[in-house]
């Protein structure tokens, strides 16, 4: 199973390696949903599930730890912007 290293804007010197093939997928689905327009995370997740393919999220199952991993190493890249609302909103950079 190929792994892919991924960074977190909140601990910049802590990378992990994750299932390559389910971040891909994540990332698509996420980058197909977000705009230039600040979502919520509750938009994002709805956005996303139907995106999402069986074969790595039956159900749609830990979708909601991919997305957010995916949101934290984008932030870190600069390719997602976090916007100080309540409740939280992102958007494409």
């Amino acid at each position: 199973m190929p792994k892919i290293a991924v960074e977190n804007i909140n601990a910049p010197d802590h990378k992990v390696n994750l299932n390559a093939d389910k971040y891909g997928a994540m990332f698509d689905a996420m980058m197909t949903v977000l705009t230039s327009e600040p979502m919520t995370y509750a938009q994002i997740k709805a956005g996303v599930l139907p995106l999402l393919p069986d074969a790595h999220f039956p159900e749609g199952k830990t979708a909601g730890w991919w997305i957010k991993s995916v949101q934290l190493d984008q932030e870190a890249k600069g390719t997602i912007i976090r916007h100080k609302t309540k409740p939280l909103s992102w958007s494409k950079a």
